[in-house]
């Protein structure tokens, strides 16, 4: 398919704009910075709906308190981010303002990823902010999370943004042209549709002296929105007009897609929800979730593994330990060992009347 075709009938946009796009010798660059601002106006005055996740914090706090970020130890970093955060956020509002249009700040943590209600709550927030006219700028909330600092997982939160907002494109602002098979090659690859080892291994590398994402933190942000069957880009936020040739089909960077979309819901399962324990499944059990689109139950189930609570995810594995998918459960762990194997009837005389049909109800489980 054209890469026209699959962008024609994208309406929201998460834009990730990395450091180095914004910042020149590891300060923030005005001009750099409004002429992005700029073209993303455009772009909101041709219909398209923007959600920005942006990365310069530490940079813009650096500059303010006259201290070279490679020199710094991770809690400075932290320090400096939350002085550059107020810092980075008057330039957007200035440079948003001049267009008429107004910025809204949404500062996020693993946690409001994790939890069901808060995931809710934050993309309320964001259709609300949008419904407005109001561009939302997402930042991380964590100061105390070091690997969002040292492994630039700010490319991981744009793709848990986009999977919040339900956008329909992801796109990757950085210094690079895109995703390459060989530097030497000289052009970047059109379009991946699968995250395959021989993808991961290439995309080893870190960041820059300023910035803390490399190729691999945006390889992981890509498996994400591919499993999730929607669309991601890595293009070279420096080249003039890059937003509006991406959304004009032209074949610049690297597109990423996938093919089955999941729901909302779903994704929130498969992406956002760290297992506890894991269950095992015997082959009747394998055959309902996987070709007959069935719940899992209580009789299905020959193993548990781990300490989990109501509505904690696992992991579902076959007897040969093969993970099969991760689903939400509705019993702890303590209670599954006394009724794994049993028939539905039978649990109710085993733990009494509090209890539930399925164990995982087939829209609380997402399969690989």
């Amino acid at each position: 398919m054209p890469r026209s075709e699959h962008i024609r009938k994208v309406r929201r946009i998460v834009v990730k704009i990395g450091t180095s796009v914004i910042t020149e010798r590891g300060l923030i660059a005005p001009s750099r910075l409004s002429k992005l601002v700029r073209e993303m106006v455009s772009i909101i005055q041709r219909g398209y709906e923007i959600v920005i996740v942006s990365s310069g914090a530490i940079s813009a706090g650096s500059a303010l308190v006259k201290r070279k970020c490679n020199l710094l130890t991770i809690p400075d970093k932290q320090a400096l981010a939350s002085v550059g955060q107020i810092a980075l956020m008057n330039e957007y509002r200035k440079y948003f303002m001049r267009a008429g249009l107004e910025v809204g700040q949404i500062l996020l943590t693993e946690d409001d990823v994790n939890h069901r209600r808060r995931y809710l709550n934050a993309r309320n927030t964001f259709n609300s902010l949008l419904k407005l006219g109001i561009v939302p700028i997402v930042n991380e909330n964590d100061s105390v999370v070091v690997k969002e600092i040292k492994f630039g997982d700010n490319d991981t939160l744009s793709a848990h943004v986009a999977n919040i907002t339900e956008a329909d494109l992801l796109i990757l602002l950085s210094d690079v042209d895109g995703f390459y098979w060989d530097l030497a090659d000289g052009e970047p690859v059109d379009e991946i549709q699968e995250i395959t080892e021989d993808v991961i291994m290439r995309a080893g590398g870190a960041g820059s002296d300023y910035g803390t994402g490399g190729m691999v933190t945006k390889i992981r942000a890509a498996e994400i929105i591919i499993r999730s069957g929607e669309m991601m880009i890595i293009a070279n936020g420096q080249k003039r007009g890059i937003l509006k040739r991406i959304l004009n089909g032209e074949q610049v960077g690297t597109l990423f897609y996938g093919k089955k979309s999941l729901s909302s819901r779903k994704r929130w399962i498969a992406f956002s929800q760290k297992t506890k324990g894991s269950i095992i499944l015997d082959d009747g059990a394998v055959d309902a979730l996987c070709n007959r689109k069935k719940s899992l139950l209580a009789s299905g189930i020959t193993g548990v593994n781990g300490s989990f609570d109501l509505g904690d995810a696992v992991e579902m594995r076959d007897t040969q330990g093969r993970v099969l998918g991760k689903g939400i459960v509705n019993y702890t762990d303590g209670e599954l060992q006394r009724i794994m194997g049993k028939r539905t009837g039978e649990i109710k005389k085993i733990l009494g009347s509090n209890y539930f049909d399925e164990v995982i109800n087939r829209d609380d489980l997402i399969l690989y």
